[in-house]
This record gives structure tokens, sequence and C-alpha cells, in this order.
């Protein structure tokens, strides 16, 4: 059965209310639990089910913490817009290709994800999963350059040289010339 739970706040802090349903062998979160608790939980933990459709998320407003390790997830997942989500773990599941677009999603739906783990996936590159160092760095790169509050990548702190190096990489600037029209022309002749 689903574990609900309500850590005590300090001080003026109020508390986090955490729902757990791992190991249930769920494809979704229950209706009845998402229409009664959805509104209030802040964290919830899915992991070790077969999750693949998250579009069940709409019914969680103030979510900032998702677990959703081992499960089916892909890589054309759709998300509600979570602009509370600070942390998420995608570990073990199904993103294989176009990493580009998953990342893309979770840049525009999470726009203030602190924390992401996607270790043991296709598209996250590393040695445990077959990739080359250089793969697993250009990764690391391209994801830091689309999440700007993101603080750790998978089990690694994001440093500043990174996100110097990826903002380097992944944004250079566009230089764009000004077309200038010949009657333009001719009045900045006359003003010089």
């Amino acid at each position: 059965m689903a574990e609900m739970a309500e850590d005590g706040g300090r001080g003026s802090e109020s508390p986090k209310r955490r729902c757990t349903l791992a190991y249930l062998d769920l494809a979704e979160v229950p209706r009845d639990l998402a229409e009664k608790y959805g509104s209030l939980i802040e964290e919830l933990d899915l992991s070790n089910n077969k999750v693949s459709d998250l579009r069940f998320l709409y019914d969680f407003p103030k979510l900032c913490t998702l677990i959703l390790d081992h499960n089916l997830i892909h890589s054309q997942v759709k998300l509600p817009p979570m602009p509370q989500l600070h942390t998420l773990w995608l570990n073990h599941n199904k993103i294989k290709i176009s990493v580009s677009m998953f990342i893309s999603t979770i840049a525009k739906t999470c726009p203030n994800l602190r924390f992401l783990s996607m270790m043991n996936n296709e598209a996250a590159p590393s040695y445990f999963n077959g990739g080359s160092y250089q793969q697993y760095v250009d990764f690391r790169y391209f994801v830091i350059s689309k999440l700007a509050y993101l603080q750790v990548l998978d089990d690694k702190p994001v440093s500043p040289e990174e996100r110097s190096e990826a903002e380097r990489i992944y944004r250079m600037p566009v230089r764009r010339t000004k077309k200038v029209s010949s009657g333009n022309k001719k009045k900045r002749k006359e003003e010089r």
C-alpha cells in the first residue's frame, strides 16, 4: 500500500508531504490517491514500478522531488509544467535516443531543476553502459547548458568550470549582421 509521511518542519518551515509508492508494480498513480492527496504531495517516490506515462503528474502541482528510478520512462515522455520541481531521479529507465529532445522537454517543464540523475540510461553515456569518457563529458556539458540552475548531475556536482565550458560549447552567441536597405544607406551617409 502507499506510504504517506509528513516531515516535521523546524521553526516556520512547513512540513513536507511525501508519498512512497515504490515496488508496487504500478503503471501510474492510483486515481483516488491523486485526487485526494495530489495537491498536497511535495515528494513522490515511484521507483521500481512500470511507469512510462507521466501525464498523471498534472495532479501533483506542488512536487519538489520526483523519484522514478527503475521504471519504463522513455525519451518522448510528456511532462506537465512543474516549476517547483528541483530534484528528479530517472536512473535505470528506457531513455535511449534523442537526449536533446528529452533534456529540452525537462528544461521547458522543470525550469528550476537543481538535481538530476539519469544513470544507466542509454542516452546518458557512461563507463557502466559502454559509453566513452568523451561521450560522458559531452553529455554533461549538453545537460548543464540546458538547465540553468543544475547543481548536481548524476552523482557529481556541477563545477563552475563545467558550467563555463558548457556555455562556451552550446550557447555561443550568434553574430548577426544587420541588413541595411539602400534607402537607409543613403540616410546614414547624409547623417555622417
